[in-house]
């Protein structure tokens, strides 16, 4: 049971717990050791402090996908077919050193799909189902705005 620093239990047996090594060494070691082990404790401080920040920021950033996944899932969906699915690697293209599209740089399965309005899409990121589900010609409910796939039908 650890006390707190008022606790008189602490200070009385002080001679006897420090170690032989610090009872021979010269006050002005003592003293640079306990500024060291200060600037410790406040490094350690610090990055405590600074652990705690960016936990918050990133229980804010999940608190926030979570919501815009809530507000993006509402009814009602596009119904659409999975045409094809495919694996994408960026490594297999050449770079001629041209303008890099994003969609292009992605890794992973890619979708097409064709709407009930008879539009055909190509999806760079599936969406919230996992693609080792899909296969071509499965029915899903898709985002009528941004076209990811929400569910399978």
């Amino acid at each position: 049971m650890a006390g707190t620093l008022e606790d008189k239990s602490i200070w009385e047996d002080g001679e006897e717990t420090l170690g032989e090594e610090v009872l021979r060494m010269p006050t002005d070691e003592i003293v640079s050791r306990t500024r060291l082990m200060d600037n410790e404790i406040k490094i350690m401080k610090s990055e405590v402090m600074r652990i705690t920040h960016e936990l918050q920021t990133q229980n804010e950033k999940i608190k926030d996908n979570t919501e815009k996944i809530k507000v993006n899932k509402t009814l009602p969906y596009l119904v659409s077919n999975v045409i094809e699915l495919l694996d994408v690697d960026p490594q297999e293209e050449e770079d001629d050193g041209a303008v890099v599209v994003l969609d292009s740089q992605r890794k992973g399965k890619c979708a097409v799909i064709k709407t009930s309005t008879r539009q055909t899409y190509f999806l760079p990121v599936i969406g919230l189902v996992d693609p080792e589900k899909l296969k071509p010609g499965d029915l899903v409910g898709v985002n009528k705005d941004s076209y990811l796939i929400l569910e399978t039908l």
